[in-house]
């Protein structure tokens, strides 16, 4: 059962921007900086809608911008703008489900994005929102406009995939592929590194919770195969890679810390 619910002032992404605030108390501000606050676009120049960022021409001055910030090749460039937007698209999606159950559709009609050659590289933000719910959260009695209600969690995660990755990264990767030499392998790697850093970062819960949650997520997103994660007794994940984000091509090679050529 799916059903959308008309709108009042109630905002169902107020759990989500909590979460996303407990993370920056928890990591410092720099672990948001890629998404505007408040998910909101401040009334400055430059937001477009992510739906250009499908597009051929969008995808190539997104990825002009990128070889300019990073100062690299074309296809470390594009490895690394790709890294970097999946990432901070996933993290509000994530962080409400983990958090609240509550998940934002991220698909391009509803996110604004700015970009830029210097740093921060990216922005994103939310515009007219619609958020998935289950049909047991108390938000589902009110009249709060926006709402996709959903039966289950399951059916959730799959809200999540249809507007995560079926409408907005899976397009855009076929279109950065065209532009670039990658593999599918190597892109979508960095996807299963950014979902698994979101919740590490952002979800607090013991070791084997912790970890069940993310497999949970990643195998809903199709990306369960891309990483290896363990439960660190302290808080958090341990994450390594398959797959290589190519920041060790840069002028100033950079080895992340979860690469898998660390060793």
């Amino acid at each position: 059962m799916t059903a959308l619910i008309s709108r009042t002032a109630v905002d169902p992404l107020a759990p989500v921007i909590a979460g996303l605030a407990r993370m920056g108390l928890r990591h410092g501000k720099e672990s948001l900086q890629g998404l505007s606050t408040g998910l909101v676009p401040p009334h400055t120049p430059g937001w477009r809608a992510a739906g250009e960022l499908l597009t051929a021409e969008g995808v190539r001055e997104w990825l002009d911008a990128a070889a300019r910030r990073w100062d690299a090749q074309p296809h470390a460039a594009a490895a690394l703008a790709w890294k970097c937007y999946s990432y901070w698209l996933a993290l509000p999606a994530v962080i409400g489900f983990t958090g609240s159950r509550r998940v934002p559709l991220m698909t391009p009609d509803h996110v604004l994005v700015r970009f830029s050659d210097r740093q921060p590289f990216l922005t994103l933000a939310l515009r007219r929102p619609v958020t998935a719910v289950l049909a047991t959260d108390p938000i589902v009695a009110t009249d709060t406009p926006g709402l996709l209600i959903v039966d289950d969690e399951d059916e959730l995660l799959g809200v999540m995939r249809r507007s995560l990755v079926d409408a907005h990264l899976d397009p855009m990767l076929d279109e950065v592929r065209k532009q670039a030499r990658l593999g599918r392998r190597t892109l979508w790697g960095s996807v299963a590194s950014g979902v698994s850093y979101a919740i590490s970062r952002g979800h607090v819960a013991p070791p084997d919770a912790l970890l069940d949650t993310a497999h949970r997520v990643l195998a809903a997103l199709g990306a369960d195969d891309l990483v290896d994660l363990s439960a660190r007794e302290q808080g958090g994940l341990d994450i390594k890679r398959r797959t290589c984000c190519l920041a060790f091509t840069l002028p100033t090679p950079k080895v992340c810390s979860s690469c898998c050529i660390r060793a």
